[in-house]
């Protein structure tokens, strides 16, 4: 994308891969990306938000794209990966204290694992897709997801290493991502043995009818970094999500006390999944997040939101960030 810059730093042990634009001195605004995503989810946004005055910056996340990508999954918990960004915004927002957070998917679960353990260092978190579930301290999260869902939810189907990358290259990364990022299943994601991807038997990877949102261009880039990179970084996350629950037992029943608005696409499978509208909209999310001020469902969306909405995404980004940057001011 024209005007974009991207760079390579050194941080927490690790080189991670940053895009960026804007004014030096404008609000940082951290872009978070999630699962098979890349910096590259945030192109509209980042062109967009640097537009408004904000320096925006997008990295990929450990495991991803340009980024090292450690081999064991234990160093994926929500601790290497706060540490990793804790890091980059002492490397990138100078003498700002406090930055603005925009987190989708997997970047909306580690935005609240941020948002959770470092407060003071975030002025207000824009979450796309994933509420904030707190802890439950009697169930660890694959054992929960599986008794709900069985074991071919996704999820599940994501804990055994070496298995899923298999079946994702015997499908073809080309039909997977291009599944992943326009397909419109609603509710819990299943995976069945055979077929999980719901590819043609005889594809035709190059002759892929794609949505006006999301071009030939955007598919081939993807392809380009998975093809170097594999997934299994990508996947490493849902392997830690057990670890994540040990090692955040300090922070059971915890509460989010940064102020916080929520986005969401009507299509969304997070949003579809049985018993999450009740959550989101009945009392259990405000509960659990007091600072909660909006929710937003956008009409005719799925679940990649700020790719399929852009506009409609950055104008929501962009009203609340000024709404709080006016609160600070008449302080």
């Amino acid at each position: 994308m024209e005007g974009i810059d991207h760079r390579m730093v050194s941080l927490n042990g690790i080189t991670m891969h940053i895009a960026e634009k804007g004014p030096k001195e404008g609000p940082v605004v951290l872009l978070l990306h999630g699962f098979p995503d890349l910096w590259y989810t945030w192109r509209h946004q980042i062109c967009e938000l640097s537009s408004l005055g904000y320096r925006a910056v997008a990295p990929d996340l450990r495991g991803y794209g340009d980024s090292d990508s450690p081999e064991s999954f234990s160093e994926y918990t929500c601790l290497n990966v706060v540490g990793d960004l804790v890091a980059l915004l002492d490397s990138v927002a100078g003498d700002q204290e406090k930055v603005f957070l925009v987190g989708h998917d997997w970047g909306a679960i580690i935005g609240w694992f941020l948002c959770l353990f470092r407060p003071e260092k975030i002025k207000g978190f824009v979450c796309l897709s994933v509420p904030y579930r707190s802890r439950n301290p009697k169930v660890k999260p694959v054992q929960g997801f599986k008794a709900v869902f069985g074991d071919d939810y996704y999820i599940c189907r994501f804990q055994e290493p070496g298995k899923i990358e298999a079946e994702i290259a015997s499908a073809d990364p080309r039909i997977f991502l291009r599944n992943l990022f326009t397909g419109r299943t609603l509710g819990p994601s299943i995976l069945p043995k055979d077929n999980p991807f719901g590819e043609n038997p005889n594809p035709n990877s190059e002759n892929i009818e794609l949505p006006e949102w999301f071009s030939k261009k955007d598919l081939d880039f993807y392809v380009s970094k998975f093809e170097k990179t594999g997934f299994t970084g990508g996947l490493n996350y849902y392997r830690a999500m057990d670890l994540n629950w040990e090692l955040t037992a300090p922070w059971t029943g915890a509460k989010i006390q940064v102020p916080v608005k929520f986005m969401t696409g009507d299509f969304d499978m997070v949003y579809t999944t049985p018993g999450m509208k009740e959550y989101i909209h009945g009392g259990g999310f405000s509960a659990d997040v007091p600072t909660l001020q909006e929710i937003v469902v956008i009409e005719d969306a799925g679940h990649f939101v700020n790719q399929e909405k852009p506009q409609e995404v950055t104008a929501h980004i962009n009203d609340f960030f000024t709404k709080l940057q006016d609160n600070i001011k008449s302080f």
